[in-house]
């Protein structure tokens, strides 16, 4: 386990460090209060940390008070090493922030007990951690695709919409959809129709720019958001995505599955946040657009339609 000590007497702090170090913990060294503090707000910084409670600069209660206010995601672990031992000590380094303490001169058992309860929170609070991101990655991604789902990606055009009407900047807006999937459930089954969802979704992410935002919509329609483009750029981003859809079939089972994608486009600068429906019923528009005229094509809608809708 990686640790920091911070300890102002020498000897004590060697022979603390040493011991440390005897059971294959890694340990950083800090000279006063001011470093360990320093270490403690670093990146990779260790998750546990043994304090004095009188070290230089900053004593070990006021780095605790100040990291605990900091409400860092990654819980930092802070046992302080003090000679006080009466109830009263005990309560202000807990109400500090600490969450343990050990007396000077330090017993090696009672140390090594404390060190393992300390490294078994650790680890808690990390599957904690790791656990919540989980959570937040389903609440907002799609679980078939990997994109994001109807939530997340509305969430990201909402961002996008009030970037650009603080830059006034332009958005272009997209919703393509798989032409005849529903067939290709029919005729190939569902899994085929999963494995089709999930290479076009591999596909749209080939075509599209890192910062550019998609996720599925619905069944089996996407919804583009690309910031910073207008209505020209915007019809060829999607003909470049269109182009990569149809590109070649796709393989399932040893069979070829061929796949077109309609796209309907619309682009605005410095809308309005709450337009956000409009906008995506103005691209959804030219979609029907492009599906009746044959689809596997990309149909644009101006901002004027925009109007239309938001009325």
């Amino acid at each position: 386990m990686r640790m920091l000590i911070a300890e102002n007497d020498l000897v004590s702090r060697r022979l603390l460090k040493a011991v440390l170090k005897s059971w294959d913990h890694d340990v950083i060294v800090a000279a006063d209060g001011t470093e360990a503090m320093r270490i403690l707000q670093g990146d990779n910084s260790p998750k546990l940390a043994i304090l004095d409670w009188t070290l230089e600069g900053s004593g070990g209660l006021e780095i605790c008070r100040q990291l605990r206010k900091l409400h860092k995601e990654e819980y930092v672990y802070i046992i302080v090493l003090t000679e006080r031992d009466n109830s009263a000590d005990i309560v202000e380094c807990m109400q500090a922030g600490a969450d343990d303490y050990i007396t000077k001169p330090f017993k090696t058992g009672e140390l090594e007990a404390r060190i393992f309860a300390a490294n078994r929170i650790v680890e808690l609070h990390a599957k904690f951690i790791e656990a919540q991101a989980q959570l937040k990655q389903q609440a907002t991604h799609d679980c078939l695709t990997g994109l994001w789902n109807r939530s997340g990606i509305l969430d990201l055009l909402d961002r996008e919409l009030h970037r650009a009407r603080r830059d006034n900047s332009s958005v272009a807006v997209m919703i393509g959809d798989l032409d005849g999937f529903k067939s290709v459930n029919d005729t190939h089954g569902h899994k085929a129709g999963d494995l089709v969802l999930k290479e076009a979704a591999r596909r749209m992410t080939t075509a599209l720019r890192p910062y550019d935002c998609f996720g599925r919509y619905g069944g089996e329609e996407f919804l583009i958001v690309v910031p910073h483009c207008d209505i020209t750029f915007a019809t060829e981003v999607a003909e470049r995505i269109r182009r990569s859809i149809c590109a070649e079939p796709v393989l399932c089972d040893e069979r070829e599955i061929s796949i077109t994608m309609s796209l309907g486009v619309t682009s605005v600068y410095g809308a309005d946040p709450d337009q956000a429906d409009a906008i995506i019923q103005t691209a959804d528009a030219a979609l029907y657009d492009a599906k009746e005229n044959g689809r596997n094509c990309v149909k644009t809608a101006d901002s004027a339609r925009i109007v239309e809708n938001a009325a």
